[in-house]
């Protein structure tokens, strides 16, 4: 829990665009950075190390992990609008890892991806840089490393933190402010597909498509669910006071889970999705988050009493995903009520209006190459699994671009874009407006068209968000020049 009014005094703040992209990778006990002057000497303001961490989500029930900075989540790392940062980074594993600033427009080569030839953080050594993040509002860093079939590294363990970029000018119209990631453990295969509940449209285009004469290959399925790191009925609750005004910064931090979250007798007012405030908030009863969005959302404190703050689904609420929220001078045992059935839908937080024309349209088909019993699926974009051998695709920058997520799958993807937003022009066949994102949840046989201008030099990544579809083929490189 974190009242905005707070500061993390270890945490210096920033935003903006990349001021030096200089840096350097050094062993053990080597001064960071010596040789460069465009990055300053003396103590970061903003610290990363990544390390075995233990942590106790539930009453005789410790996970280890990879963690920042020896908790799970990270720190919440609070900078401030245009104020640069020196970022170091640490890493006290056995392997290499990337450090990805989620959501932020900065240059590839500390963006924290290696397909983009970020800079890597060596095993047992250091790396510093010099950056200012943008744009503002509700952003997270987090690893990008390819765990392939390994379900302990990459976004399996405990390496993600929120990252808070203060606007210039913030208003603050709110009493309290709430951050709440959510997290899946003990992740293991399983055969069986773990799809959500089909429309009638998706079950005919499903029924159409030719069917794969091999079975699903591996699925993920998790034993534990938590929210900043413990499991519902452990640890402290979020305690709020009637008629406060409170803002909730939620975050799913899964490396391959939908969740929904919902509070009995109380509704959540949308705010800002994926950091970036939409055109019209709107209430809604459930919120639904894809692997890696965020959704921000204002809730008025006009039910007393102790409340379960969870998702609807009964086993997965069972086995953690939920944390109490407790109103001052009320006890007893938290309550929950399942909420109304309803659809998430972006539209709802945009502008009913057609887009105008982009300069380029660019098609992408996602499909699968079912691994059969015992093997991977493998993920396609327009008939071809990523090679890192291949040249990127050429955007020329400066342009307005149209991609077009066409997930000819029954399997739903979320898709981001490093280094840039996009905004979302039409969901499902209805076009839309002023909605900014960098991830978007494409479900299976629908499609969603977003448009952003190439306004970020260099190597930019396109993925799933989903580990194992991203392992297995779900990538896609650009180029901007």
């Amino acid at each position: 829990m974190y009242n905005r009014r707070r500061f993390l005094t270890d945490l210096a703040a920033g935003s903006g665009l990349l001021l030096a992209g200089c840096s350097s990778s050094t062993g053990p006990g080597e001064a960071p950075n010596a040789s460069n002057p465009a990055t300053p000497p003396g103590p970061a303001d903003v610290t990363l190390r990544i390390g075995p961490v233990l942590v106790d989500i539930a009453k005789d029930h410790t996970i280890s992990t990879i963690g920042y900075n020896g908790t799970v989540p990270g720190p919440l790392i609070r900078l401030r609008e245009a104020v640069p940062v020196t970022v170091d980074l640490f890493n006290d594993t056995d392997t290499p890892e990337f450090v990805h600033w989620h959501g932020q427009a900065i240059p590839a080569d500390v963006d924290g991806a290696e397909e983009e030839k970020s800079r890597v953080v060596p095993p047992h050594g250091q790396l510093r840089y010099r950056l200012t993040p943008a744009p503002f509002g509700a952003r997270f860093v987090h690893t990008h490393a390819m765990p392939m079939s390994d379900l302990n590294r990459g976004t399996y363990t405990g390496q993600f933190a929120f990252v808070y970029i203060e606007p210039k000018n913030n208003p603050g119209q709110y009493d309290q402010e709430i951050f709440l990631a959510t997290h899946e453990w003990e992740p293991f295969y399983t055969t069986a597909e773990m799809e959500e509940e089909p429309d009638s449209q998706q079950v005919a285009a499903k029924a159409a498509k030719p069917k794969d004469e091999k079975p699903n290959g591996w699925e993920i399925g998790y034993q534990r669910f938590t929210i900043n790191g413990k499991c519902l009925g452990y640890g402290e609750p979020v305690r709020v006071k009637e008629g406060q005004r409170v803002l909730f910064h939620f975050l799913n931090a899964s490396a391959t889970e939908i969740i929904q979250l919902a509070l009995p007798g109380h509704r959540f007012q949308v705010v800002a999705l994926d950091g970036n405030p939409v055109p019209h908030p709107q209430p809604v009863d459930v919120l639904e988050l894809g692997t890696a969005e965020r959704i921000d959302a204002v809730v008025e404190m006009k039910n007393p009493g102790v409340w379960i703050l969870g998702t609807p689904h009964d086993d997965d609420r069972q086995n953690g995903m939920g944390i109490v929220v407790e109103y001052a001078g009320k006890s007893g045992k938290p309550q929950w009520i399942k909420p109304p059935k309803a659809l998430w839908d972006y539209t709802l937080f945009g502008e009913s209006r057609q887009a105008a024309n982009p300069d380029e349209t660019i098609p992408l088909v996602f499909d699968k190459i079912n691994g059969g019993t015992g093997g991977f699926n493998r993920w396609t974009i327009n008939g071809k699994q990523h090679d890192e051998k291949a040249e990127p695709r050429r955007l020329q920058k400066g342009k307005r671009y149209r991609l077009v997520f066409d997930n000819q799958t029954d399997d739903a993807h979320p898709v981001h874009l490093h280094r840039n937003s996009f905004e979302l022009t039409n969901v499902h066949g209805k076009a839309t407006g002023g909605v900014m994102k960098d991830v978007v949840l494409v479900k299976g046989f629908k499609k969603i068209e977003a448009d952003f201008t190439a306004s970020n030099e260099g190597l930019t990544l396109f993925h799933c968000h989903q580990q194992l579809h991203m392992d297995y083929g779900f990538k896609l490189l650009f180029n901007v020049v």
